[in-house]
């Protein structure tokens, strides 16, 4: 006799040789310094690592998160735009997800997005 434990079989963890970034998403808050990201994982077994980056489109890092052994497969994060006077402008934030290494990561994901001016 099989008991099924997940009503729902995509909520089944998985061993972390399936593990990806299943969505990712950023959305910028109203004061233009802070970014919300959401972060949904395969369900998993053994809990893997994260490393979020968010970098203006000259290059300059202005936000990082290490997320090590999460707990959780669906993820939300407040980010801070660091190290500019005015946030306005475009950007790219990415996530790398890992275990034992990152070099290279198992899965990864880049998103762009950009912040209004101030009067937009």
């Amino acid at each position: 006799m099989e008991i099924n434990l997940f009503n729902d079989a995509s909520l089944a963890p998985q061993p972390k040789s399936k593990i990806r970034i299943e969505e990712f998403h950023v959305s910028p808050y109203a004061d233009r310094f802070r970014v919300k990201v959401n972060l949904k994982l395969t369900p998993f077994l053994e809990r893997p690592n994260l490393v979020i980056t968010a970098r203006r489109s000259d290059g300059l890092q202005v936000s990082d998160l290490d997320v090590i052994a999460t707990m959780h497969y669906e993820n939300e994060f407040t980010m801070h735009i660091r190290g500019v006077e005015d946030p306005a402008g475009a950007y790219s934030l990415s996530a790398e997800l890992y275990y034992e290494t990152r070099d290279p990561p198992q899965d990864s994901r880049r998103v762009d997005f950009v912040i209004p001016a101030e009067d937009a």
